[in-house]
């Protein structure tokens, strides 16, 4: 008895379900059938129809036998197949022929809304007229309504507002006139996307007027001072375990004026420091023309001791281009009577110098592209003998990083450097190179020459936005013919980078020697570094 209310709620569900009324959709074309809701849902279907091209969808039949309601339908012809006739102006602006066949409409009338849109005229609307059938296919005429070319006319900064005058009037050198498209829209973003002194807080807006069109920015101050600290392991000339070290702080637009003051010091296993200052001013009087100074100071234990004055104007080329004048002014002086490789003289010269920066989108890499080319002609003067000579040196350096696939990618970097001199150099004036940043698995400064060239690859394999690993190998020739040595170098190693809550610090092993030496455990470098945004 305790059953009977479970059974009768059972019997009870099927008789209401069978009492509801089911509204068919068959499609006579195609046979196929749809169940709908009710007569409501029916009509939407039917509407559906035209919405997706079936304009002349007709009622063939509605069929009812108790509570099964059978409604058939012929769709017709598909709209978005058809014979397409073009207006003269589409015909003129574009390639398409003034009658043709498509198969997708919905598409051809996209395309060509695009095409005008990247003409300028942002408010284009393309109308299709239904001109009759022919050969049993839609035939329609396509037309467009312009409106107004739109050009942009102006930038809007908003959040950030204090950034210099000279880098809004450059925003608009380059886009202020051009047409107000995707094209151009993307580009500019693209051209503010990492930028070292400020971020794009959202994409940028739009306002339309009558007779303007002004595009605002929403820029934010980026965090840019560093503080950049690297130790380094490993064994000296003498083969004795030995520490390195070397500390760079920036200090940069703290005055809101994309200003750079760079403070570097290094110390390498033999007793050799190095002192590095360089102050960058962008936008000197609000002008495209910038002006750089640096101060370097080397000094090699109680050996001698070297000291350079560079001062440079630069031009903008573009954000991300510049081209520089500068002034070499560089002494030397011998300390210990017992350095007789070493020579007292001082130098002044000119040069000229180019550099290209395209930055990365990826937030772990320092750079996408990166080139730097300088030309200097030197007349130096060696104290003690009274002789003067003239010198051309010249340097380059290029990197880039290349996405393969996946987290895959392949960093590439070559540098070279020549000190041409009719005279025999001194070895307090050679080229030095090698160590952390430059020729791996050897110590900072180690290499001397008047000539060197060395290239590197680099496999990256990226661990999400926060860290990557890297397996590299390099190789590359010195010449120094003080010694009369032109040996071919290699190194290779492996290390990994990653973000924690300080900064992005980075660890790496190496290992570098001559062609034809083997390789030893002991000249095995380790370094640990750093990174520290403020």
């Amino acid at each position: 008895m305790k059953k009977l209310p479970s059974i009768f709620l059972v019997f009870l569900c099927v008789f209401i379900k069978a009492q509801e009324k089911q509204f068919w959709m068959v499609d006579v074309q195609t046979d196929h059938r749809t169940l709908v809701k009710d007569s409501v849902a029916a009509t939407k279907f039917l509407d559906s129809l035209s919405q997706n091209n079936y304009y002349l969808t007709q009622l063939t039949n509605v069929k009812k036998e108790g509570n099964i309601t059978e409604i058939s339908f012929n769709k017709g012809k598909n709209f978005n197949q058809a014979i397409v006739k073009t207006s003269d102006e589409i015909a003129e602006s574009s390639t398409l022929k003034k009658e043709f066949y498509t198969k997708n409409l919905d598409s051809l009338k996209k395309e060509i809304s695009e095409n005008f849109r990247n003409q300028g005229f942002a408010f284009n609307r393309v109308k299709a007229k239904f001109l009759g059938m022919e050969n049993n296919v839609p035939k329609v005429e396509i037309s467009v309504i312009k409106g107004n070319r739109r050009m942009i006319d102006g930038f809007v900064i908003k959040g950030y507002e204090k950034v210099p005058k000279r880098f809004i009037k450059n925003i608009e050198k380059e886009f202020k006139g051009k047409n107000y498209d995707d094209k151009n829209l993307i580009q500019l973003n693209h051209s503010l996307q990492n930028h070292p002194f400020v971020l794009l807080d959202k994409p940028p807006q739009t306002l339309f007027t009558k007779d303007s069109t002004q595009v605002f920015l929403f820029l934010q101050k980026k965090k840019s001072n560093t503080f950049d600290g690297i130790i380094g392991f490993g064994n000296d000339k003498a083969d004795k375990f030995s520490f390195t070290g070397s500390l760079n702080v920036n200090f940069r637009n703290m005055f809101n004026g994309f200003e750079t003051v760079n403070i570097f010091w290094q110390r390498n296993p033999d007793r050799g420091q190095t002192f590095d200052l360089k102050t960058d001013i962008p936008y000197l009087f609000s002008s495209n023309i910038g002006m750089n100074v640096n101060v370097n100071i080397y000094r090699q234990d109680s050996a001698f001791a070297n000291v350079k004055f560079l001062p440079s104007l630069y031009l903008h080329l573009s954000n991300r281009q510049k081209l520089g004048l500068r002034g070499t002014f560089e002494t030397s002086a011998v300390m210990d009577s017992l350095y007789v490789q070493g020579k007292d003289y001082g130098k002044k010269g000119i040069g000229v110098w180019y550099d290209f920066t395209e930055p990365s989108d990826v937030e772990l890499f320092l750079y996408k592209t990166r080139i730097r080319a300088e030309a200097d002609y030197v007349a130096t003067n060696y104290t003690k003998e009274n002789i003067n000579v003239s010198q051309n040196n010249f340097y380059f350096s290029g990197e880039r990083n290349f996405y393969i696939s996946g987290n895959n990618y392949l960093n590439l970097k070559a540098e070279t450097a020549l000190m041409n001199s009719k005279n025999e150099l001194a070895s307090n004036e050679l080229l030095r190179f090698g160590g952390w940043n430059s020729f791996r698995g050897f110590n900072e400064n180690a290499l001397l020459a008047d000539f060197y060239y060395f290239g590197t690859a680099e496999y990256r394999y990226l661990v999400g936005n926060q860290a990557f690993f890297d397996v590299f190998g390099q190789y590359g020739e010195l010449h120094n013919k003080s010694l009369s040595l032109k040996p071919k170098l290699y190194s290779f190693g492996l290390g990994f980078n990653f973000f924690l809550p300080i900064g992005l610090m980075s660890f790496q092993i190496s290992n570098g020697n001559e062609f034809g030496n083997a390789v030893k455990f002991g000249d095995t470098k380790i370094h640990w570094g750093i990174l520290s945004r403020f």
